[in-house]
């Protein structure tokens, strides 16, 4: 994750800043820079740039929470994100029909469906497995409680999310590896490293979504003959409202969205959130002297790593925002990042402080959109850093992190390591 501390423009300019090109986000994480122009300059920003349709970007938090309140104008078809690898190929993304991309009333009638299983109290009932799960793991990673070497994305962060979601979709662990995969390569198309050679971006997701569609479609008829008490088998089985049987298509994307969204986004923030602490040791001091704090260690963790760059809505009429008046029609990039930055909601918003308060971060997004999985994503988080730092003797960044190319999800392909972890007490 960037780790960008103040909010300098230097010699940036509205002409030349890039706020959407994939290698960007790998060469130098968050435009931040880019960002704080934006919000001074022009909140409200028509961006055109060679081979991507062209978009008005919105980087201040109000105007964020206004389109993204207001889903009955603002929606979220036809344009989910902004793609570049794919818009310079002159490739729209494909219209697969999922919860990220339905407006009123389908949204509501889909979501419904497993709600029930992320709420609070539901999402509670999974603590002991959460902690089962992550004092498991952390025993693995301890080895023999001498220095280690390692990855933190493959050892921890890339793990625990995928091991929760599992056990709620009841994949079996010698698939976890090909969701893992799977899951990089559509998340990740835009990089070289997750490609095959000869393939291009498009290839390379439309290739791992088929395939992730092939499993699930497998495993719904599996659950259809034999019901399990997971996910797959609810959804297998489930109606909507009024009886109706849930489409194919929209049955298999179902389990797209809850895999790569349930094991990305969680993952990125766990490992944002420990650079960040490393990179503020008296933070890192803060929360170990006084663990109560956990909880809003989270939400800063979360405000501050931010792993979903942005979302589009589309007006279905013309407004005016800002002074800027918007077909109906053109898209809107939503840069959630940048609202978590924002100078004018946040008291100094480019430092990481574990006690933050108030924290109305968007990180999971707002409105009917926000996020699904929020409380398990919390959970996890909570759990991870609630377990790890007690344990941790030492631990150090001894090389650069490796950042995705991808300008949807901020990531970390890898962070490389040197720690020593005690025995559990």
């Amino acid at each position: 994750m960037p780790q960008i501390q103040s909010s300098s423009t230097g010699n940036l300019t509205l002409d030349t800043i890039d706020i959407v090109g994939d290698q960007t986000y790998a060469d130098h994480g968050y435009p931040h820079e880019a960002w704080s122009l934006l919000r001074r300059k022009a909140p409200i920003f028509w961006y055109e740039r060679p081979g991507i349709i062209p978009f008005w970007a919105v980087t201040k938090y109000e105007d964020l929470v206004q389109i993204g309140k207001t889903p009955e104008i603002f929606e979220n078809a036809p344009r989910l994100a902004v793609f570049p690898d794919f818009e310079a190929q002159g490739v729209v993304q494909p219209p697969v029909r999922h919860l990220l991309n339905m407006d009123p009333p389908d949204h509501a009638r889909y979501r419904r469906l497993i709600s029930s299983y992320f709420t609070p109290r539901a999402v509670q009932r999974m603590r002991v497995g959460v902690e089962t799960i992550t004092r498991q793991l952390l025993d693995e990673v301890m080895g023999d409680g001498s220095i280690q070497s390692g990855d933190f994305v493959q050892l921890v962060s890339a793990k625990l999310p995928l091991a929760v979601l599992a056990d709620l979709l009841g994949i079996p662990r010698e698939d976890w590896e090909l969701m893992f995969r799977w899951t990089n390569e559509t998340i990740g198309a835009a990089d070289p490293e997750y490609r095959r050679e000869g393939e291009t971006a498009e290839e390379t997701g439309e290739r791992a979504r088929l395939a992730l569609f092939q499993y699930y479609a497998e495993m719904v008829e599996k659950r259809r003959a034999e019901p399990k008490e997971d996910i797959v088998s609810v959804l297998a089985n489930g109606k909507l409202e009024g009886g109706e049987d849930v489409p194919w298509m929209e049955l298999l994307s179902y389990f797209y969205v809850l895999v790569v969204a349930g094991n990305e986004t969680t993952r990125n923030a766990t490992t944002g959130g420990l650079l960040a602490l490393l990179q503020n040791p008296a933070e890192l001091s803060k929360l170990r002297e006084n663990p109560e704090l956990i909880d809003k260690a989270v939400e800063e963790i979360v405000r501050w790593t931010s792993p979903v760059i942005q979302f589009c809505r589309t007006p279905n009429r013309d407004v005016e925002l800002r002074g800027q008046h918007i077909k109906a029609g053109q898209n809107m990039t939503l840069f959630y990042p940048s609202a978590n930055r924002d100078e004018d909601i946040f008291q100094d918003p480019f430092s990481f402080k574990i006690d933050r308060d108030p924290n109305p971060h968007v990180a999971f997004g707002m409105g009917e959109h926000v996020c699904l999985g929020a409380n398990l994503a919390r959970l996890e988080l909570k759990e991870v850093f609630t377990q790890l730092l007690p344990r941790l003797e030492h631990c150090e960044v001894t090389g650069e992190p490796d950042r995705l190319r991808s300008s949807f999800v901020g990531g970390i392909k890898r962070l490389p390591i040197r720690y020593k972890l005690r025995p559990a007490l």
